[in-house]
């Protein structure tokens, strides 16, 4: 069984992407963070608008800023796309009818003005969902859907304030192609070491 909310652990990792331990989260975060398992969702509608949310105020690493549907931590021995499913749940009362892997091998590196840093091994998910989110305002301040291409194009334009690993992916994710409904999965053999549980 998962741990709860309150309790839980991340997946350390090494340079290779392996598994190199555990951590508590709320022990991880801070100057000198290290490498750790995450990954980020995008949520798509029907009509391909991706979700959008502002991370609440009282977040430890970028509150207040917009970023990309949903993020979190895989438990340690989680699937990743369970842990999707588990954070869409919490964060915005959504079940999706499909979780696909897009981006597996994406990590970053960002240091906050506070000089809290983010690093982690953070796989790329799409999320198609058929309802409204109904955001939980411990995670989410605010939602809003916003057609894909104009996303994209206020992304890589810089015209659009975003999270910094929001930033880098969306680049990566253009690239796949134009609809992101029609974007093929990728294969989870890609994914790193620490993200294929045993």
């Amino acid at each position: 069984m998962i741990a709860q909310l309150d309790s839980e652990h991340v997946v350390l990792v090494g340079d290779a992407g392996q598994a190199i331990g555990v951590a508590p989260k709320d022990e991880v975060h801070g100057r000198d963070t290290p490498l750790h398992l995450a990954f980020s969702c995008y949520v798509f509608d029907a009509e391909g608008r991706v979700l959008l949310t502002r991370r609440a105020d009282d977040k430890l690493t970028w509150p207040g800023v917009w970023t990309n549907s949903c993020c979190g931590h895989p438990q340690p021995s989680e699937p990743i796309a369970r842990a999707v499913a588990r954070r869409l749940r919490h964060e915005l009362g959504l079940a999706a009818s499909r979780i696909d892997l897009m981006l597996p091998r994406f990590r970053y590196r960002a240091v906050m003005a506070s000089g809290i840093v983010e690093y982690e091994v953070c796989p790329v998910y799409r999320a198609i969902v058929e309802t409204d989110p109904q955001a939980n305002p411990e995670e989410v301040g605010a939602v809003r859907w916003m057609s894909w291409a104009g996303f994209a194009e206020g992304v890589l334009s810089g015209d659009l304030e975003i999270s910094p690993w929001c930033r880098e992916q969306v680049p990566e994710l253009v690239a796949i192609g134009d609809d992101p409904l029609r974007w093929p999965s990728a294969d989870v053999a890609l994914l790193p070491p620490a993200a294929i549980p045993d």
